[in-house]
């Protein structure tokens, strides 16, 4: 699947995704594939990411855009390498039990925090 290109004026421009750091698309997916170049099947998490950038999220409205764009690097990354079918259906499956997993335990703590007693 090819990579989006984003075009203005005649030249290719980067979509920024976290405008508290002023950190774009471009800068995100090298971290990505930096980090999966060190050990390719690790999980990656927005904290990982914004680590390695030596930045911290300020406000993580930008995290949900930035697990979308893990997600599809991480994907591209394995399409483009000799992995195996199984190896990388294993991977995006335990993926997204683990993020399903972390919005439950999230939702548990909205609506405990919310209570009146």
């Amino acid at each position: 699947m090819p990579e989006t290109q984003y075009f203005a004026y005649g030249r290719q421009d980067e979509m920024l995704v976290c405008s508290c750091n002023f950190i774009t698309d471009t800068d995100i997916v090298d971290v990505i594939n930096s980090l999966l170049d060190e050990d390719c099947w690790q999980l990656i998490v927005p904290a990982k990411v914004y680590h390695a950038m030596q930045k911290r999220g300020r406000c993580c409205g930008c995290f949900p855009n930035v697990v979308d764009i893990i997600v599809r690097t991480t994907e591209q990354y394995h399409a483009g390498r000799h992995s195996t079918d199984d190896e990388i259906f294993d991977f995006m499956t335990r993926l997204k039990q683990f993020h399903e997993e972390n919005r439950r335990a999230d939702l548990e703590r909205r609506q405990k925090s919310h209570r009146a007693a």
